[in-house]
C-alpha cells in the first residue's frame, strides 16, 4: 500500500509575527517554522496504516529550501521517502496553483492513499487537498477522524457539527483530510533521525514539472495586524436594569453566554 502524505511547513505557533515591508506577508527571518499541525495528524495517520497493513509513506512537500528540515523531521518518525517541490515563495501560491504542482509531482507516484491535513495553520484555506483529489480523479472525503482499510477499499469516520459523525464506505486509490487530533502523535527516535539522514528526498521545481502551477487565481494584496482597542461602556438605571442589559450584551454581541 503506497500512501502519499502532504506536509507544508509554517511559523511556529508560539511565533511573534511582523509584516514584511512589502505588506503582503510575514517578515521570516527571525521566526521558527514546524510542521503543520493538521499534517502532522495525516502523517501519523499514514504511518499507522503502513505498519498494520505494509506499504511505503511517501512525503510531499512544497515548499523553500528550509522545509527540508521539516522533511527531514517526518522521515525520522517513519516516512520511507520524500518530494520536495522547492518553491520560496509559498504566499503567492493559491489552493489551485499548489494543487496542481503536488499533482504534477505525482503523476509518477500512483498511490493508493493520498492524505493532507484538514487545513494550513498560516492562510488556512482548507481547499488544496479537496483540489489535489479533483486533479488526480480520485474520490475523497473531509474531516477525517478514523480510517479503516478493508477488502476492496477503506471506511472513514468524519467528523460533522454537534458530535455528530458520518461513516463512509470508499474505494481505493483515494485522498482524505484529516482532522487534527484523529491519534497520539509520535516522536522521532535518535534511530529515526540517524536513518532520516540516508532516506531519499527527491527534489523538484516548477519548472521541472511543466510550469504546472501557472498563474495564480487569487492574489494576497496586502496583510493587516488585528487592532487592539479598549471600550468601556456603562449601563445606566437600577442593578437590576444594568444588569439585564449586560447579560443581552453578552448573549447576542460577544456571544459568550
Amino acid at each position: 500500500m503506497k500512501i502519499v502524505v502532504a506536509i507544508k511547513q509554517v511559523p511556529a505557533r508560539d511565533s511573534q509575527l511582523r509584516i514584511a515591508s512589502s505588506g503582503k506577508w510575514i517578515e521570516e527571518d527571525d521566526i521558527t517554522h514546524e510542521i503543520n499541525e493538521p499534517d502532522a495528524y495525516a502523517l501519523e495517520e499514514g504511518l499507522q496504516l503502513k505498519e498494520q497493513h505494509g506499504g511505503e509513506v511517501v512525503v510531499l512537500c512544497a515548499g523553500p529550501s528550509r522545509a527540508g528540515q521539516t522533511i527531514r523531521e517526518a522521515l525520522a518518525k517513519g516516512a520511507d521517502r520524500a518530494i520536495h517541490i522547492e518553491e520560496e515563495d509559498m504566499a503567492a501560491l493559491d489552493p489551485l496553483a499548489a494543487a496542481r504542482l503536488m499533482a504534477a509531482a505525482l503523476k509518477a507516484e500512483t498511490p493508493d492513499l493520498v492524505l493532507t491535513g484538514l487545513q494550513s495553520d498560516d492562510l488556512g484555506y482548507g481547499q488544496t487537498g479537496v483540489i489535489l483529489a479533483e486533479l488526480l480523479g480520485l474520490p475523497h472525503a473531509t474531516l477525517i477522524m478514523h480510517v479503516e482499510k478493508h477488502e476492496g477499499g477503506i471506511r472513514v469516520k468524519r467528523e460533522l457539527e454537534d458530535g455528530w459523525f458520518q461513516h463512509v464506505e470508499m474505494p481505493l486509490p483515494a485522498l482524505l483530510t484529516i482532522q487534527s487530533g484523529i491519534g497520539k502523535l509520535r516522536y522521532a527516535t535518535l534511530m529515526g533521525i540517524k536513518k532520516a539522514k540516508t532516506k531519499e528526498v527527491k527534489r523538484l521545481t516548477a519548472a521541472a514539472l511543466g510550469g504546472a502551477a501557472g498563474l495564480p487565481s487569487i492574489t494576497l494584496d496586502r496583510l493587516h495586524l488585528p487592532e487592539r482597542t479598549k471600550r468601556t461602556q456603562l449601563f445606566e438605571g437600577s442593578p437590576k436594569e444594568a444588569a439585564a442589559k449586560l447579560v443581552e450584551k453578552l448573549r447576542f454581541e460577544a456571544r459568550v453566554l
